[in-house]
């Protein structure tokens, strides 16, 4: 165990290296990626069991479409891992916020690197045993060795490891309310219960010294209360399904076919994680997830497009907005999945800030910069409104088997 002295002028060590790279902050643009390998993309796509445990990728292995350098430094996509070695000391951050999950990857470092990967955090945190965690990637004579939360819980000695500059370790985070759990390669190395635990933040890889790498970057949120499987329509608006038909299967699926008409939650939600689990008949079958509406107003809300169909045989031309895609506002980069199989979209909204996946994969990162508007359509709407189900046109042919969102 460290003594408090020692702890003490560590953590203010800590504390000045932040403070000193972090007063005058703002995001830096990343350089220009090379253009994505579709290929690469759809083999990608989470194995269908992953998907139904809610698993997505928050690294596609080619871009860093979802992340944010929080500092001058030289993160780059290299061979499919994101790798760093040169610059400010600072994060690379998500650009969503998570709060309860579990988070899987792959980290390579050098023998006297210290990175780490920051949990719950803002984008220039300033006290690791205050503002955020710190999951600490250093040598074994740091005083919190690889494994060890910096300022809160050392890694016991038996846990530590001495890392190979060309080894992969494999890390599992797990943070629900106030408890994290660490294991390194499949062994728990580490159990820290926060008595003031942080509600969510930013997941940040750190260039502090060293060369560090990360791959295979998972995370499946945690806490997401159902609404479908349904066990009745008690809960949710069917004054307005007009020429369409949206009925309750035995399973508590919902089907959805027919024209232009709509069903609607009775709560409403502003900031949220959702995930979504469907099948769509084919590829003109048309619906989309309406979200922040306006209750009551026909489709009137930001909207995730439920569509795989795509143009000249080229998944990156989506027929209409694409699968994730966020209608009007941003297309999908690639149209991923395929009709008559399950579907899994995931949907991050946080103030004006919207990230969707599909099959597990990055597909739109959007900030609406327009002005404040009570109508999605005029502006940014933050007030929480309705999530609504659309019906589309005759040829809409849809089943919703599964969806859990936390209002956050």
């Amino acid at each position: 165990m460290l003594s408090q002295s020692t702890h003490r002028r560590t953590l203010l060590q800590f504390f000045g290296m932040v403070t000193t790279c972090c007063v005058a902050f703002s995001f830096h643009s990343l350089k220009a990626q090379e253009p994505i390998s579709v290929e690469q993309l759809v083999a990608s796509q989470l194995e269908p069991q992953r998907l139904k445990e809610g698993w997505i990728r928050l690294f596609d292995g080619q871009t860093l479409t979802g992340w944010e350098a929080a500092g001058k430094a030289n993160w780059k996509v290299k061979d499919g891992t994101i790798e760093v070695d040169e610059g400010e000391v600072g994060l690379l951050v998500t650009t969503s916020q998570w709060h309860n999950y579990e988070l899987e990857f792959e980290f390579q470092s050098d023998t006297e690197t210290n990175s780490g990967v920051f949990l719950r955090t803002p984008p220039r945190p300033t006290n690791p045993a205050v503002d955020c965690y710190e999951w600490n990637i250093a040598p074994q004579s740091n005083p919190f060795p690889t494994g060890s939360l910096v300022g809160r819980a050392r890694i016991n000695a038996k846990h530590e490891i001495k890392s190979e500059p060309n080894r992969w370790y494999r890390a599992q985070l797990r943070l629900v309310d106030g408890e994290v759990s660490v294991s390194i390669d499949g062994q728990e190395v580490l159990k820290y219960v926060d008595p003031k635990p942080l509600t969510g933040g930013h997941i940040g890889l750190q260039l502090n010294k060293g060369r560090a790498a990360f791959r295979n970057i998972q995370i499946r949120p945690l806490s997401l209360p159902s609404l479908i499987p349904l066990k009745n329509f008690d809960n949710w608006i069917t004054s307005q399904t007009g020429d369409g038909k949206f009925e309750q299967l035995a399973d508590g699926s919902l089907r959805i076919e027919g024209g232009k008409g709509q069903i609607e939650t009775k709560q409403h939600f502003g900031d949220f994680v959702l995930q979504l689990e469907g099948i769509l008949d084919h590829d003109k079958s048309n619906s989309g997830l309406f979200f922040r509406c306006i209750p009551n107003d026909p489709l009137n809300g930001y909207e995730c497009q439920l569509h795989q169909g795509y143009l000249d045989g080229d998944r990156t031309k989506p027929a209409d907005g694409g699968l994730g895609g966020i209608f009007r506002r941003q297309n999908a980069r690639v149209v991923l999945g395929e009709p008559l199989k399950p579907f899994y979209v995931t949907v991050v909204a946080q103030g004006p800030h919207i990230a969707t996946w599909a099959q597990g994969i990055p597909i739109a990162d959007f900030t609406d910069t327009r002005k404040e508007d009570p109508n999605p359509r005029k502006g940014l709407r933050l007030t929480p409104g309705s999530i609504m189900f659309q019906g589309h046109d005759p040829g809409t042919k849809i089943t919703i088997t599964s969806m859990r969102v936390l209002g956050l």
